[in-house]
This record gives C-alpha cells, sequence and structure tokens, in this order.
C-alpha cells in the first residue's frame, strides 16, 4: 500500500513571500485616520423669531456725497487741495455736528486756517515707509504728495504754510491708492479730532465729479493698506485687544464698506494683532502713497 506525501513544501514557501509582501508598502504612502466625523451643522436658536426688517443703528456707512464745485484738470485727482475740499464740505454742511460728515466746530476753524500760520508746512517727523511697508506714523509716505494753497478752484500748486501735514493743521498729509480698482489713484485723508479722534474719509472721481465714498472716525491706533483694502485699528475699552475694521470698495453700493470686523488680542507692545475673535460687521461713525 503506498502512502502519499503531505505537498506542504509550496505552501511553506508561499506563507513567509506573503508576509514579506504585506510589509512592503512605502513610508510616504496613505493611511487611514480611522472613520471620519459626521459634519454638524449650525443649529439655529429661536427658528419662530422673527427677522429683523431694519439695522437697530444708522452708521451711515454706504453713503456717498457729491462734493460740489471741483473740475479735475488732466483727470488727475492728484491736482486736487484736499483741504480745499474739506472746506467745501464744510460749507455744504455748515449745521452738520454729528454723523460720519460733522466736523466739530473748533476742528473745522483749524481747517479754514490751515496754511496761513506762516509754517514751513512739515511736521518734522521722519515721513519715510516703517520696514513693514505700511505708512510713517504721521501718515505720510515721503512722496510728494502736494496739497498746495487753496485758490478758490481746488487745483495744487506747491504745499502751502502750514498746509496738509503741518503741526498746526489736524489734515494729515494727503494719501493716494487705487481703491475702486479702476486704475486710477483716489484720494484718503484724515483729520486729528478732539479726545485722541481720527476721522478718514476717501474720494473717487468720475469725469468733473468728485464723489466722497468712504468717512467713518473712532479712537485710531493705526491706518493701513492691504491691497486695496483699507484697515483701520481702533483702541478698545478691554486692555490688551482692539477693534480692526476692513473697508473695501462694493461696486453694488458704490461705496466703501466694512466687509470685515474683528477684535483681537494685541500681542505685545509693537501691537501686532494676534487671536482673531470675529465679531458682525459694524462701522464706527471713525495712508501711504503707492507710486
Amino acid at each position: 500500500m503506498s502512502h502519499r506525501r503531505p505537498r506542504r513544501s509550496g505552501i511553506a514557501l508561499l506563507l513567509p513571500l506573503a508576509v514579506l509582501l504585506g510589509a512592503c508598502g512605502n513610508p510616504g504612502d496613505l493611511e487611514s485616520a480611522g472613520p471620519a466625523t459626521t459634519a454638524v451643522g449650525p443649529a439655529r436658536l429661536w427658528p419662530d423669531l422673527p427677522p429683523a426688517s431694519t439695522p437697530a443703528y444708522d452708521y451711515g456707512e454706504a453713503e456717498t456725497e457729491t462734493v460740489d464745485g471741483f473740475a479735475l484738470p488732466r483727470d488727475d485727482i492728484r491736482t486736487l487741495d484736499p483741504l480745499a475740499v474739506l472746506r467745501a464740505q464744510a460749507k455744504q454742511h455748515p449745521d452738520t455736528f454729528t454723523g460720519p460728515l460733522a466736523l466739530d466746530e473748533d476742528t473745522a476753524k483749524k481747517i479754514t486756517r490751515c496754511g496761513s500760520d506762516g509754517s514751513d508746512g512739515s511736521d518734522g517727523s521722519d515721513s519715510s515707509d516703517g520696514p513693514d511697508g505700511s505708512d510713517g506714523p504721521d501718515g505720510s509716505d515721503g512722496s510728494d504728495g502736494s496739497g498746495g494753497s487753496d485758490d478758490g478752484s481746488g487745483a495744487s500748486g506747491s504745499d502751502g504754510a502750514g498746509g496738509a501735514g503741518s503741526r498746526g493743521c489736524p489734515v494729515l498729509k494727503e494719501q493716494y491708492r487705487d481703491l475702486t480698482g479702476d486704475g486710477r489713484d483716489d484720494l484718503i485723508i484724515g483729520i486729528r479730532l478732539p479726545d485722541d479722534q481720527l476721522a478718514v474719509r476717501v474720494f473717487t472721481h468720475e469725469g468733473d465729479e468728485l464723489t466722497q465714498i468712504m468717512s467713518t472716525s473712532d479712537a485710531v491706533t493705526g491706518v493701513e493698506l492691504a491691497g486695496r483694502d483699507l484697515v483701520i485699528r481702533a483702541v478698545s475699552g478691554i486692555p490688551g485687544y482692539e477693534y480692526r475694521t476692513v473697508w473695501s470698495w462694493d461696486r453694488h453700493q458704490e461705496a466703501m464698506l466694512p466687509t470685515k470686523d474683528e477684535f483681537l488680542r494685541v500681542d505685545g507692545a509693537d501691537g501686532t494683532p494676534k487671536s482673531p475673535a470675529p465679531r458682525p460687521p459694524t462701522a464706527s461713525p471713525s495712508p501711504g502713497s503707492t507710486q
């Protein structure tokens, strides 16, 4: 009677080979992180609450205004005297003391006297750009940015004595940047107000029409340009934090709108923002020239 030997040699060879092949994965291969968690959408509270139809406060963030009496030679907004623009606005609103167009009586008088105090028109500070490309502490960018004397036409020549940017004038050195995206510079004006407030106004033009497209004021700690956005940083009531509002051109409203409003932790004495904590966009009724 013949006995058949079990044929195990082939199986014995295949098992180690299978183990070796299973361990030959590349170290960089993708590995499963386990089952994915189920996405959970935001839960709406009080779904039966009727939505509001009007804002609680009118900040005037989308208000624009045409400034009368200005023609732009060569279609260039840099030919305008910023002091003449502000004086024309003051004449259009002689009794306006609240809202984004308001100027207190003392500031309005100082603007009227700008250019007539006999000073040299310099504020004595370094007007060069900071190391990060932002504007200097006085808002100037080292360019000529000439304002000129007010001859009634709004055209500018050389800087008048005690003009914009001088110590005795509340109007900071004018700044220029294309904020609307039409390829032409827009005019940015800063006005120092009482109680450490700063008003910021932006003007654009279409043909001979000069239009204010932004006006806001706040207890400002810095004004920055980021692309075509204007970023305003302001003091908060909580030590170590500040507000940061980003104003952007909106072609539908044809105005600069506060498209992003944040409450930020300030990291250190240099004021570098850290740890954003978003809040709903609001506008508070609160420069750097690029060639």
